[in-house]
């Protein structure tokens, strides 16, 4: 008998980890019930059966935790697509690593094209000077191009500078540089985006179609990953055309929202464009929020830092007049637009919140980004501002080690480096925390992200030492992080499993509450829903059609 709320998707058989903090949700909750990509029902076996008619689908999922859907707080993908082109250095250690992985790149190339790369780790220079020796040696008379690990430094050929005109004079406005040697002469070093757009300029660009079908792979991975949402931190110049194009032929794997960039120096007068834009959607995309950015990276030497980093550098915002970010923040804020502002060092951390804790009429919600190295008396005025937090677990375990010998902790110094990507600090404060990836900066990949933030290494290096353990999150604090605090940090609700929600799904194929992290890092994403529809299916389950 088919009932007249027969649903489109029964998940059966597993555990509901609903993400409710209340008692509402029954105990013997087995399973839920999808009809028009809302959640109508949760319960046990029983419970369920009246939803199930001839045409619903049923996956049985003995083992499973089915989890309402992840989201990555912090994503480019669109930007990603240029970030990505060409090898692959993200697992590149040495200078000789770099080079073989260059040459092999070079071998398939046509003579035309230039050599890319992404990824790079400024700990393959190790103490010496970074140059494009490298890129010199390999690439020849060929331009060449790669991209560092944290998307705010690149490294070009001498012979892509002369293609860009780029002569080491050149003036921004923000604090972005071309780095030049004894001699005046650029080394190759890019610091930053005004500098390094200098020799994107003159890249050969994808095609509108390659484009989009790049995007379309990026976010079905992301999906792969486990996520059903991701938060980007931009709006590139064609990203509306781009998903516009997507969406007139199929679905968005996850959903998105956007964030376009109030860059550092623009006039006040941008806040009316940006403002323009807000709202702006598709069927799984909207434009809402700003991003804004008061610092580089540890590692490029752009953060803002109290203190000189260890090399004399990391001193000033990348806003050449840091008040114009206050002015900038006071103006969305009266017009009720939420921000998330970059924030790594710990000068630029105190000055993000403490223009958040003096908006005299807050009308939207400011979330700070990163947070790699933050002072208490910073995190005293992060509860007082009732600022939220957005940070990348993977970025301490797979880009810093426990030894101090990176780059990051190398250049900050024990002190500054045992500052370090505070997690626990701010969730015990009270302080919502959102977690991502940052793609392409770290793979979006949620149970390592799951599994790195609770064991402070990476999940996959048993024998690699914690990095700063006493900030270790727990299961449950993690689990949050990817489900309800990316929500709550931008002034909404969600990640939750009721009856009446939004049907995004993540289900894995072990409870992540049960298990140990070590063992979280090797679980495997069965399913992921979006909009009640099934994006991704990893099993090898027939699925079951019931009628009843």
């Amino acid at each position: 008998m088919i009932t007249e709320s027969a649903a489109d998707l029964v998940l059966l058989g597993g555990v509901v980890v609903t993400m409710a903090s209340d008692a509402a949700t029954p105990a013997e909750t087995e399973g839920l019930a999808i009809l028009a990509g809302e959640v109508v029902a949760l319960g046990s076996r029983s419970d369920l059966q009246p939803y199930i008619g001839e045409a619903t689908r049923v996956i049985e999922l003995a083992g499973a935790a089915i989890l309402p859907g992840f989201v990555d707080s912090h994503i480019h993908p669109v930007f990603g697509i240029d970030m990505t082109r060409g090898a692959d250095l993200s697992r590149c250690r040495t200078l000789a690593d770099v080079e073989s992985s260059l040459r092999a790149e070079a071998d398939g190339l046509a003579a035309e094209d230039w050599l890319l790369g992404w990824g790079l780790d400024p700990n393959v220079f190790g103490e010496e000077p970074v140059t494009n020796a490298v890129l010199n040696d390999v690439a020849g008379d060929r331009p060449a191009f790669i991209r560092f690990f944290d998307a705010h430094a690149a490294l070009a050929s001498s012979g892509a500078l002369a293609l860009a005109k780029v002569t080491g004079a050149e003036e921004f406005t923000d604090a972005s540089r071309v780095v030049t040697d004894a001699t005046g002469r650029p080394s190759g070093y890019l610091l930053e985006l005004q500098a390094v757009h200098l020799v994107e300029a003159v890249l050969p660009p994808l095609s509108f179609d390659r484009r989009a079908e790049a995007l379309y792979e990026v976010l079905l991975r992301m999906a792969h990953g486990g996520f059903t949402s991701g938060q980007v931190q931009d709006l590139a110049p064609d990203a509306i055309e781009l998903l516009q194009a997507i969406e007139a032929t199929r679905d968005l794997p996850i959903r998105l929202r956007m964030s376009p960039w109030y860059v550092p120096g623009a006039p006040l007068e941008e806040v009316s464009r940006l403002a323009g834009l807000q709202g702006v959607h598709g069927r799984r995309w909207i434009v809402e929020g700003v991003k804004l950015m008061i610092d580089g990276t540890v590692d490029n030497g752009t953060a803002w830092l109290h203190e000189p980093d260890c090399l004399g550098e990391s001193t000033t915002s990348l806003w050449l007049d840091p008040e114009q970010y206050r002015d900038a923040l006071t103006a969305l804020d009266r017009r009720g637009i939420p921000t998330t502002t970059h924030a790594i060092g710990d000068a630029g951390i105190d000055f993000v919140v403490l223009a958040i804790d003096g908006l005299v009429e807050r009308t939207a919600t400011h979330r700070v980004e990163h947070i790699e190295t933050m002072t208490d008396a910073a995190l005293e005025v992060f509860v007082s501002s009732q600022a939220t937090a957005s940070m990348q677990p993977t970025h301490c375990t797979l880009f810093t080690r426990a030894d101090g010998s990176d780059n990051w902790s190398r250049r900050l110094g024990e002190a500054r480096a045992e500052r370090g990507f505070r997690t626990r600090d701010l969730v015990r404060a009270g302080i919502p925390l959102a977690l991502g990836s940052d793609w392409p900066v770290a793979p979006s990949d949620a149970v390592g992200i799951l599994a790195d933030a609770q064991l402070r290494r990476p999940h996959d290096h048993p024998d690699a030492v914690p990095i700063n353990p006493d900030q270790a999150l727990d299961a449950m604090d993690a689990l949050r992080g990817l489900t309800v605090e990316p929500y709550r940090t931008i002034g909404r609700t969600g990640g939750v499993l009721h009856v009446g929600a939004a049907a995004d799904i993540t289900v894995l194929d072990r409870d992540p509450r049960a298990v140990t992290p070590d063992s979280l890092g090797e679980a495997v994403v069965l399913i992921t829903v979006v909009d009640g529809r099934i994006v991704v299916d990893a099993g090898d389950r027939a699925p079951v059609t019931t009628g009843t």
